[in-house]
């Protein structure tokens, strides 16, 4: 097997159940059933977070972290008319988002920020005023 370095702002990696890594083009609303995803971005501005839509990963948690810079991270009310509860990320820290909580993310600055979810079922709802 040869090894060689993988750029994780350009690849993700993918976990699969029967112990396999590989690096394969990210997917970000849906991939293999069982397949566990890392990725990494650099973002600059809200939109290359979607912070005008709401994320849900019903199949599986997701741990968020931010490695540099600073986000957000906002949870839909569980009821209708209630507030977004936030969680404020700081470089080198994580949240767990539970399963099948819909969640977006605005940034405070640039960042760097990994995500760690099983994304099959991965659903995006726009944003309501």
């Amino acid at each position: 097997m040869t090894t060689s370095p993988i750029d994780l702002f350009v690849s993700a990696l993918q976990l699969r159940a029967d112990g396999h890594v590989r690096a394969a083009e990210r997917q970000m609303t849906s991939s293999d059933s069982g397949t566990w995803q890392i990725a990494t971005f650099h973002v600059e501005t809200d939109a290359e977070v979607h912070a005008d839509h709401w994320e849900m990963h019903p199949e599986a948690e997701e741990a968020v972290c931010c490695l540099s810079g600073g986000v957000r991270l906002y949870f839909r009310p569980a009821m209708p008319g209630g507030t977004e509860d936030v969680v404020q990320l700081k470089a080198g820290t994580a949240v767990i988002v539970p399963r099948g909580r819909w969640h977006r993310l605005e940034l405070n600055a640039p960042s760097d920020l990994m995500s760690i979810t099983l994304r099959h079922g991965t659903r995006l709802e726009k944003c309501t005023d």
